[in-house]
């Protein structure tokens, strides 16, 4: 099995190092530690995590992520590249798949996508395939308040219908950029929409769920 969120996991951290710690992301009001210290309190600190909706680990959460986000780069690009930690079902290649290939690809195109004069690099097919299978979940997920009907198109992969509506919008384009469409990053995302004008403007200004 191709270790696709292993491989966008090591990629990721040479576009971290490469780019440094103040670089700029697609997260809005992020830079590249900020992005680095989310994505290591997810997976290292689910007590730090737990502060963002229990008032009483809110001291605790905020500490926490201070002690992190002060760790020298290079250092903390290095934790993030060992992986999730021995206790997480994530050290499982399946689950490991699962869970963090999106996570690891999405954050990367944060980074390099941010960067002057980004263009949109070479995905295996593989790679391509596998955020394909997560669109549907995906797709359903972040779209499921728009206003108007989603078809996403992905050209030799099929269709995938995610929110019923009319009138109906085609997202259309390589799985990747598809799946950073539907992931909030429609700026900077190579699809094209079909339909009416007016829907098509309304699903570009609609907000998307989590």
């Amino acid at each position: 099995m191709t270790r696709y969120a292993l491989e966008e996991r090591r990629a990721l951290c040479e576009t971290f190092l490469r780019t440094g710690p103040d670089a700029a992301t697609l997260c809005e009001g992020w830079t590249t530690r900020d992005l680095a210290t989310h994505l290591l309190l997810r997976e290292r600190r689910p007590d730090a995590q737990l502060g963002r909706v229990l008032p009483v680990l809110a001291g605790h959460a905020a500490s926490v992520e201070h002690d992190v986000r002060g760790t020298a780069w290079p250092e903390l690009v290095g934790i993030l590249r060992s992986g999730p930690p021995a206790w997480s079902p994530s050290r499982l290649p399946a689950v490991d798949e699962l869970v963090n290939t999106v996570e690891m690809f999405v954050h990367h195109e944060d980074v390099l996508r941010a960067q002057p004069g980004w263009t949109a690099r070479p995905l295996p097919k593989g790679l391509q395939q596998a955020l394909w299978r997560n669109l549907r979940v995906l797709g359903r997920l972040t779209l499921r308040r728009v206003p108007v009907g989603v078809e996403l198109v992905a050209p030799g992969l099929g269709r995938l219908p995610v929110h019923a509506g009319s009138p109906v919008v085609r997202v259309e384009g390589p799985p990747a950029e598809v799946l950073l469409f539907v992931a909030g990053r429609r700026d900077h995302a190579r699809v094209d929409l079909a339909g009416p004008n007016p829907a098509v403007g309304q699903l570009r200004a609609s907000p998307l769920g989590v």
